[in-house]
């Protein structure tokens, strides 16, 4: 029997923010949560998100009528999660939002490398998470492996953005790190950064952990107090460097 191909109506979307100027920044953009993540960060603060098999809450027909009414109003649709690349029915999501002239963005942590380079194409900006150095990289996402998969994937995002550069259509991108106390030491996360410079990237974003939304207690960590000193990071090695 042949399998049917996935259409938008297949996606699993737990919410929609109408309005955001945070989700891609200096852009006005609608923020679609999809279902789903196969990774369990433990200071993730959508954790209601990571179950796959939960039923979407909000249908994509309702997603395309809202489109549909703020042609004109937004500049931007950013799909985010959850793991967005772990459905299937992100590609034809993305291309029914560009098909109203919607600029697209995406937040990813780079989980499924193969499923990222099939939708890229499609994406104006991407937010990639990169969580750590290879060595800690399982004691945040609790999955063993998932290194190589982040790891591959900002290989694949480094990659694009060389590609396009030229392009009418450049891929805009971000390398977000969430700083912990139970992740990061601050000689730690300053290896990350120059491991990132080595890498090419030149935009990076270090995300202090916030407490809103995240589980209490956290996951698989003891209690930790004091935060991560950001004083001695490598910023000079980054074209655009962020504290949030």
């Amino acid at each position: 029997m042949t399998r049917r191909a996935c259409v938008a109506a297949d996606l699993r979307i737990a919410g929609l923010s109408k309005l955001s100027t945070v989700d891609w920044p200096d852009r006005l953009a609608a923020t679609l949560f999809l279902q789903g993540c196969p990774w369990d960060c433990f200071y993730c603060h959508n954790p209601a998100l990571i179950a796959p098999r939960a039923a979407g809450a909000l249908p994509w027909e309702d997603v395309d009528a809202f489109l549909a009414r703020r042609v004109g109003l937004l500049d931007a649709v950013v799909f985010s999660g959850g793991e967005p690349t772990m459905q299937a029915a992100l590609l034809p999501a993305l291309l029914a939002t560009r098909e109203y002239g919607f600029a697209v963005g995406l937040h990813s942590g780079g989980a499924y490398p193969a499923n990222l380079s099939r939708v890229l194409p499609h994406v104006d900006w991407i937010g990639l998470d990169i969580k750590a150095e290879a060595v800690d990289y399982a004691a945040v996402t609790g999955r063993p492996g998932s290194a190589e998969n982040a790891w591959r994937s900002l290989k694949l995002v480094l990659g694009a953005v060389a590609a396009r550069a030229s392009s009418e259509r450049p891929l805009r991108y971000e390398v977000r790190t969430t700083v912990h106390a139970s992740a990061f030491d601050e000689a730690g996360l300053a290896r990350l950064g120059h491991r990132l410079a080595d890498a090419g990237v030149t935009r990076w974003a270090v995300q202090r952990f916030r407490e809103t939304g995240a589980r209490s207690p956290l996951p698989r960590v003891a209690p930790r107090s004091g935060v991560v000193e950001l004083s001695g990071l490598p910023r000079e090695r980054f074209d655009s460097f962020t504290i949030r």
